[in-house]
């Protein structure tokens, strides 16, 4: 198989990835020890998130191929892609969190849900609860008044009591 065969296939690839994955994280990891990345990518693994790295000309012609050309201004230098196909916030709390304990790991933006955003937008999701704990939240708000009204029957029928 030729070159340009072999370029087309990985422009594909990418173009799948950016379409399939609900966010996609661009990051700089010039700095990093092998232990470090090594650590990094056991990390997302472990979150269901894939970390690949791709030639900054071969993401942008991807990009232009799915419409996030927007993302063009942030592929500068040596990056890594941690995409995720199942969790939104996975790769922005882990990526967030491994930069900062380890200052060479710089997060430059993202993809998420077909959309590309800032720096600030994902450190935003980085700090959003997780799905499991944003349905415990909803739950408990939708609990909350049963829960007073069986306060309140109690507070009665213990009043009632000590008057009897």
């Amino acid at each position: 198989m030729g070159i340009r065969e072999e370029k087309v296939q990985l422009v594909q690839e990418i173009s799948q990835k950016l379409r399939d994955s609900k966010s996609a994280i661009v990051t700089d990891y010039r700095g990093l020890t092998v232990a470090e990345v090594t650590e990094l990518r056991k990390k997302l693994r472990e979150a269901g998130v894939e970390f690949k790295v791709f030639k900054n000309t071969m993401t942008r012609r991807a990009t232009a191929e799915v419409g996030l050309s927007e993302l063009d201004e942030y592929l500068t230098g040596p990056n890594a892609i941690a995409f995720s196909y199942e969790d939104v916030l996975a790769p922005a709390k882990i990526l967030n969190d491994f930069a900062k304990s380890h200052k060479a790991l710089e997060i430059k933006a993202g993809v998420v849900e077909g959309r590309v955003v800032t720096l600030e937008e994902v450190t935003a999701l980085a700090t959003l609860p997780s799905r499991e704990g944003l349905i415990s939240m909803f739950l408990s708000v939708l609990q909350a008044p049963m829960r007073n009204f069986a306060y309140a029957v109690k507070q009665i029928a213990d009043q009632k009591e000590q008057e009897a």
